[in-house]
């Protein structure tokens, strides 16, 4: 079931995180002090990630100064596609350069108020949020384009040190799969 992402109010700091990569290699909030931030929740088996992740992953090779981190916060055990394995293959197959990060314990989900996958939370330099919402205007099989425009708008702002003009779209995905 299509879910929409919450609306965290725009300046909320980026809650901090370390998590391990799908190698196993741990990744800091703190680690990251580039320009901006995009961390985004994703996992393997959803349709609406599936729709976007080689869009995705041509957009961001646009801004190598901007942090990125995917995290995928699903219930593993019960969608074992989400395992670290796979999206480590999801990762290759979509050709992202980002850490693709495993939140097994569903903290860095829980703090951030994840919704859906895919999520989008874009920080600027002072790790205050500037965006949340959607990769454009395309889902599956509602025939739009897929543009990424929505997020390269934002990216663009913030980078430009300019805020991000509400309304925000939310995101639309599936429900992230709490563990009961």
């Amino acid at each position: 079931m299509a879910v929409s992402s919450f609306m965290v109010p725009l300046g909320t700091p980026a809650p901090d995180f370390a998590l391990p990569d799908t190698a196993g290699t741990v990744v800091r909030r703190d680690d990251l002090t580039g320009p901006a931030l995009l961390v985004t929740f994703l996992c393997n088996h959803c349709p609406y990630v599936q729709h976007v992740e080689d869009a995705l992953g041509r957009l961001l090779a646009e801004y190598p100064t901007v942090d990125v981190v995917g995290v995928c916060t699903n219930d593993a055990d019960a969608y074992p596609e989400d395992s670290p394995a796979r999206l480590a293959e999801q990762a290759r197959r979509a050709g992202w350069r980002f850490p693709y990060l495993v939140d097994a314990d569903q903290s860095v989900g829980r703090a951030y108020n994840a919704a859906c996958t895919p999520d989008f939370f874009l920080y600027d330099g002072q790790r205050r949020l500037a965006y949340r919402g959607a990769f454009d205007d395309s889902t599956p099989r509602n025939g739009k384009p897929l543009t990424g425009d929505l997020l390269r708008s934002a990216l663009e702002l913030v980078l430009a040190g300019q805020p991000v003009p509400e309304p925000h779209q939310p995101a639309m995905g599936c429900s992230i799969k709490w563990r009961e």
